[in-house]
């Protein structure tokens, strides 16, 4: 048995698994929303399972998945937000369509959210101060799961108005003007305790938000705001846990980013430092209960899933993007 023989019978082997957890998940996923709208939810299910099944050749199960992410309806009170909300399901739709083809959900059905977004934002926006803005469980968040700097991130990949354009890049603008001194950026619109340095809240999540925005507006201050969110992650980002959403593996995608934006090496660099050191250390200081592995220790967003993710990145670190997150 030749080495490609085995590599491409794994493979196989691999995909008939993933569509047939992707399909048994759906029986018991516990609700439509939640990767992202979808992480916990059918959203996600559906469209990872057609992509699943489309690398695996499988037409009917494409067919199926797709036919089920179809029928999911969004109603108008479902939260803006990625976790769980209407830009997460968002996200979702372009994770299809960039996997199995342009329209494969329409422009038409995503632009008709992107509208109800826009238009909930400007609700609780101040058009001269911040124009969008959300509430989740009460809370006015930043940060990537809940906030402003992931539903930013999903409506810069769509064609937005003018005036909307213009309104993601000012609020985006906000928040770099009003982050903390050291760089970093608050949780939520009231917090005044610099601390969190997360995906999810705080200067990592931002600095990936920040680099999609110096692509879409093409500005050069977007691109410094990033670089100074990484300064704060190489400073403070070495944190006691693995996983991508509130851990070491997370942070280290900043320097990827940013190093895929720059081209400077200096950033691949601190990459490969964040990774090195879980691959020297991390298995052994979980068992000595020095890091936490995770409430969830093998998944993708708490575990060592999402280490396991970013070593393989590391292998082709120019095409490497935060899981869920990055396109």
């Amino acid at each position: 048995m030749t080495d490609r023989y085995f590599e491409n019978f794994m493979s196989d082997f691999v995909l008939e698994k993933a569509t047939c957890v992707c399909e048994n998940a759906l029986t018991g996923s516990g609700g439509d929303m939640g990767i992202h709208g979808a992480e916990g939810g059918r959203v996600g299910v559906c469209a990872v399972g057609a992509v699943v099944a489309n690398h695996q050749g499988n037409e009917q199960m494409v067919d199926y998945f797709l036919t089920k992410f179809k029928e999911i309806n969004i109603s108008k009170d479902v939260q803006s937000e990625i976790i769980g909300g209407k830009a997460g399901y968002l996200w979702a739709c372009l994770f299809l369509n960039k996997n199995l083809g342009h329209e494969t959900i329409s422009s038409a059905h995503t632009s008709a959210i992107v509208d109800e977004i826009i238009e909930n934002g400007r609700k609780l926006g101040e058009k001269e101060r911040c124009p969008l803005m959300f509430e989740s469980n009460g809370e006015r968040y930043w940060g990537v799961a809940r906030g402003l700097a992931g539903i930013m991130h999903v409506l810069m990949h769509f064609e937005l108005k003018p005036d909307e354009r213009a309104d993601v890049k000012k609020t985006i603008e906000y928040m770099i003007n009003n982050r903390f001194p050291s760089g970093n950026y608050p949780r939520n619109e009231d917090m005044k305790s610099d601390e969190l340095v997360y995906w999810c809240h705080g200067a990592p999540g931002l600095a990936l938000t920040l680099v999609k925005a110096a692509e879409v507006f093409e500005d050069k201050e977007m691109i410094k705001a990033a670089i100074d969110a990484a300064k704060v992650v190489w400073t403070h980002g070495l944190l006691k846990k693995v996983g991508i959403c509130h851990g070491i593996s997370g942070n280290a995608y900043v320097f990827l980013s940013i190093y895929r934006i720059t081209g400077h090496v200096a950033h691949l660099h601190q990459a490969k430092a964040f990774a090195c050191f879980l691959l020297d250390r991390g298995h052994k200081l979980i068992s000595e209960g020095q890091m936490h592995g995770g409430d969830i220790p093998y998944s993708l967003f708490e575990g060592v899933g999402g280490m396991a993710y970013l070593f393989l990145d590391m292998t082709d670190p120019v095409n490497a993007r935060f899981p869920a997150y990055e396109l």
